[in-house]
This record gives structure tokens, sequence and C-alpha cells, in this order.
């Protein structure tokens, strides 16, 4: 495995692991490898020191690094910024989907199980129509389907914190 530094077009740095140098560039070339905080595939490597083990020691760890001398000011560690799990596009959709839940809910009767029948009797006239919504099997569903019946899903949500 190898680790780089790189940084995207934007500014953004960032490091990724790769299991060989020639896979980071097979990846790159295809535009796999994205800035993690705008999602650019405009991405480089950055210079980077070695990791060199400590004489004698067969794992080939990192050397400890020297502690700072106590009289010199140790800079303040900078603030992390935010990364995005979900694009804003993503994050638009789910939005859409959620109003389109909402609206349907609050505007239409929840008849449960008994969709698929209180459907075929508004399609077939032997109730008024109205807005309903409710539950029906795949097998349900296809039967809808085949006699000409006009309905469709209500989507489900991720939720926010997926």
């Amino acid at each position: 495995m190898i680790r780089y530094a790189l940084a995207c077009d934007n500014g953004h740095e960032f490091e990724s692991w790769f299991p060989s140098s020639a896979s980071y560039d097979r990846q790159a070339e295809r535009g796999l490898v994205l800035c993690p905080l705008c999602g650019s595939a405009k991405v480089a490597k950055q210079l980077m020191a070695p990791a060199l083990g400590r004489k004698g020691n067969a794992a080939g760890a990192a050397a400890e690094p020297a502690p700072a001398p106590a009289n010199l000011p140790v800079p303040a560690a900078p603030a992390p910024q935010p990364v995005a799990l979900m694009s804003e596009r993503e994050q638009a959709v789910r939005a859409m989907l959620r109003a389109v839940r909402e609206h349907v809910t609050r505007n239409a009767d929840y008849v449960g199980t008994a969709f698929a029948e209180e459907a075929r009797k508004m399609h077939y006239g032997e109730i008024e129509h109205r807005s309903i919504y409710g539950e029906a099997n795949a097998a349900e569903a296809k039967a809808l389907l085949e006699e000409g019946i006009e309905f469709h899903p209500l989507p489900i949500v991720p939720d926010d914190r997926n």
C-alpha cells in the first residue's frame, strides 16, 4: 500500500491510500480520484517526505517524531473542514422526495393494506374518486397494472443520517 498527499485544483489537500503507484495512475487517468471536499477530478500528487523505519525495526514502522523544543511556541492546529457526505444535488433530490411524501400523507387518505381494493373500486366507479395511499404487495401491484389502473409508488426517503 502507498499513501499519497493529494490536492485538487481548488486547493483542497487530502490523503489517500492506493495498492500501488500504478493503481493511482490508472485511477487518476479514468477520473476516479476525486476531492472529498468539492468532488473535483483534477487531483495531483503533492510533495511528501518518505516514511522510513528505524534501524533494526523489522516491521518498518515510521520513526517517532522528535519532540518540539520547549521554548518554541506550538502552532495551533488548523480548524477541521466539514466533509460533505452527500452532494448538494443528492440533498436536493432527497428534499424533493421528502416534500412529495409529506404532501401525499397530508392530503390523501391512508387505506392501509386495502389499497388495491380501494383503487380498483374507484377505477370501476363503485366509489367516489379521492386521493389515497396505502400498501400493496407485488402481486396486487402487478394485477392493478394489468387492469390499467394507474398508481404511483410513494417515495421512501432514506434517513438523513444514512
